[in-house]
């Protein structure tokens, strides 16, 4: 099998059976790792090759009302998780990962600490966030002296510094905001420590609060994030300010946002019988039991075209 076969295989599975552009990019790396580290051969150029496309999609977001709805199906330490990745537009991962150091309740931010592309970056600590996070961090504090009562309380810490500060993995400020409730092995020292809670484990809660909220967006809690930019930009906040209070490199990441919000746009289906106007939508007119009744049939059968629905009404009268 050479070059050619190989362009047909790939090309195959773009044009018969649909797959998506990542999986594409899979079976063409599995080809090359085959052919360059076992097989021990080079591939000829492929010439001419059909790609899968990747499809432009937008991220989902929750409106405000749907967030308070998530959030009243939370509570303890999964309410104050979901409620700051929102509120401070946090990662799955940058929020599990962070360190009571990080929370600084003096000038109301919360410095996120080696986030995507090791990169720092401070964000604005919700105000309603305080009370709530403090009352956690005593829970921590007891769990921490209660560790180090048994000889455990180390943390793992970045870039070997617990071999420079002997010490300092024990130190409380160096502790997880949100530790796991169990003590496991360091998967490199071996170590029995506490580490922090598993991503998992709040996107299980997510997942449960999301469907008792009655939800039925495909969301996660990345949309959280997504929410939070969104949120921002419809306030009023410029495009500059969100991409650092996120973190992206390239502001044109940071413009998808402005394409998700309608909140400001009027459909001109709404104008079309207006108060102004003076003009009285077709429901307007019809009895009040046949109201929502004749909606349903519209927006179903004539996808909102009432010129449609009231002219098949009337030929439909006439013939009787």
């Amino acid at each position: 099998m050479g070059a050619q076969e190989v362009s047909e295989f790939l090309s195959h599975l773009a044009v018969k059976e649909k797959v998506a552009a990542s999986t594409q990019n899979q079976a063409l790396s599995s080809i090359l790792f085959l052919y360059n580290h076992v097989l021990k051969q080079k591939l000829e150029p492929f010439g001419d090759l059909t790609w899968a496309k990747k499809p432009e999609t937008l991220p989902v977001i929750l409106s405000k009302e749907e967030i308070k709805a998530l959030l009243s199906y939370l509570n303890g330490k999964d309410w104050i998780m979901v409620a700051i990745m929102y509120g401070c537009g946090l990662r799955v991962d940058e929020c599990t990962r962070l360190r009571v150091k990080d929370i600084d309740f003096a000038r109301f931010q919360v410095v996120v600490h080696r986030g995507k592309g090791e990169k720092d970056r401070p964000v604005p600590l919700p105000q309603v966030l305080i009370q709530p996070l403090q009352e956690h961090l005593i829970k921590v504090k007891k769990l921490h002296d209660a560790d180090l009562k048994n000889g455990l309380g180390a943390v793992d810490l970045p870039f070997a510094l617990d071999r420079k500060y002997t010490g300092l993995s024990r130190e409380f400020n160096w502790q997880y905001v949100f530790p796991s409730q169990d003590i496991s092995p360091n998967k490199i020292s071996g170590n029995l420590q506490r580490h922090h809670t598993s991503e998992r484990t709040i996107q299980r809660a997510f997942a449960k609060a999301l469907k008792k909220a009655g939800i039925v967006k495909h969301a996660h809690c990345h949309t959280l994030r997504h929410s939070f930019a969104t949120h921002l930009i419809e306030d009023g906040r410029d495009v500059r300010t969100v991409q650092e209070l996120l973190g992206h490199s390239d502001v044109n990441t940071t413009m998808i946002y402005t394409h998700v919000s309608v909140k400001n746009v009027r459909s001109p289906l709404d104008t079309l019988w207006s108060e102004e106007s003076g003009a009285k939508a077709p429901w307007d007119r019809l009895p009040a039991e046949l109201e929502e009744q004749f909606k349903e049939v519209v927006a179903s059968k004539y996808r909102g075209n009432w010129e449609a629905a009231i002219s098949r009404f009337v030929k439909a009268h006439e013939k009787r």
